[in-house]
Parts: C-alpha cells; structure tokens; sequence
C-alpha cells in the first residue's frame, strides 16, 4: 500500500454492526488518525465549551418543533454541531491528512477528495441484536429497540446531510456484512479492498 497518498476512509454503520471497531482497528493497522466523537472534543476546545454541552446535538437529527429557518440561518443545534463538524473534516482533507472517520456524513461532505474510500457495514439483525445484548446486559427486546431506535437517528441525520439514502450501496465504495467474517476478517477484506481500489 502507497502510504505516501493521502488516503481517508469514512465509514457508516448500521448500530450493532461493530463498525466503529472496524474503524478503529483499520485506523490503528494503517497508522492513521482517527476521528468519530473526539472531534468533539477539538471543537469544544476552540469555542471553550464544555464537550457534554456539544454532545447532546450530535448526530442527532433536527428537531422540527424547536427549530426555524431563515435562509442560510438556522437556531438549530443540531445543524450547527454537524455543520461545524464537517467544516473540521474539510480542513483536515484539504490539509493533505489522512485518516479514519466513522460517520458525520464524511462519504458525502468529503465526496471528491482525491484519496476517499467510503465503507457501510451492516450485519444480520440477529447477530447485531445479540452484540448489544451482550454489550449493554439488556433483553432480547431492549436490545432490538435500541437497534431500532439509533437506526432510525442515524438514517434521519444522514439523510437531512446526504443526497442519497443511508444504507444504500450506491453511495458508498465497498458495503460489507461484519456478520459473516467478524472483526479481524471484515478489517482483512476492506484493507485488501482499499490497497486494490488506491
């Protein structure tokens, strides 16, 4: 692989798919920094603000009741939060950085970025409701509905930022199931992948 290239891999997740770990893992195997709530932590650091205040509106899709519109002009949090990290994940990308990031909409505000390889793991609905079982001690039941409920968050925020639907392979590079071949080899095939694809 040409480490010399600038190389940013964005990934999406259906919620139990463990594709933050898949990330995480493919930031560490390749050297690369790697971003998903932490650039939360850059943003709070340069407006001094408390992280917590900033993490409430992240990811989050807008709500309708509380928010207005005028032109270019919103009082949204949760817009402002996800403009201002996108608007981190530009300079980064224009700076020449590479890097893993896992959400943020990053395989659409990035798209054109020379270097870009945009990742959506999914998984089999049971496997990923029995990861979150085990994860957080909860019931069959609990586990479904807070599968069911951080899917459906995450595909209103991405589709609100995205001109395609989350989810839909057409507007990711490589849509993989971490069902079948688990952490290490889902890691093995996408690093294989972006080695071939670069």
């Amino acid at each position: 692989m040409d480490m010399g290239k600038q190389l940013i891999i964005s990934v999406s997740r259906e919620y139990g798919s463990q594709g933050h770990d898949i990330a995480k893992q493919l930031a560490e195997q390749l050297g690369l920094t790697f971003y998903d709530r932490n650039i939360l932590d850059k943003i709070a650091e340069e407006m001094d603000v408390d992280v917590e205040h900033l993490e409430k509106y992240d990811e989050k899709p807008v709500n309708v009741l509380f928010s207005r519109r005028v032109g270019e002009h919103t009082n949204s949090m949760e817009e402002h939060i996800a403009q201002m990290q996108f608007s981190y994940l530009k300079k980064k990308a224009e700076s020449g950085e590479s890097f893993v990031v896992v959400g943020r909409c990053a395989e659409t505000v990035l798209r054109g970025a020379e270097g870009l390889v945009s990742v959506f793991v999914l998984g089999d609905r049971s496997k990923k409701c029995l990861h979150i079982q085990e994860k957080f001690q909860l019931t069959e039941q609990d586990a479904l509905a807070k599968m069911n409920r951080h899917d459906k968050a995450r595909k209103q925020y991405h589709n609100r930022h995205s001109n395609f639907r989350w989810g839909d392979s057409r507007g990711y590079d490589i849509c993989i199931n971490s069902s079948r071949l688990g952490i290490e080899k889902t890691v093995q095939v996408l690093k294989s992948y972006i080695d071939l694809a670069r």
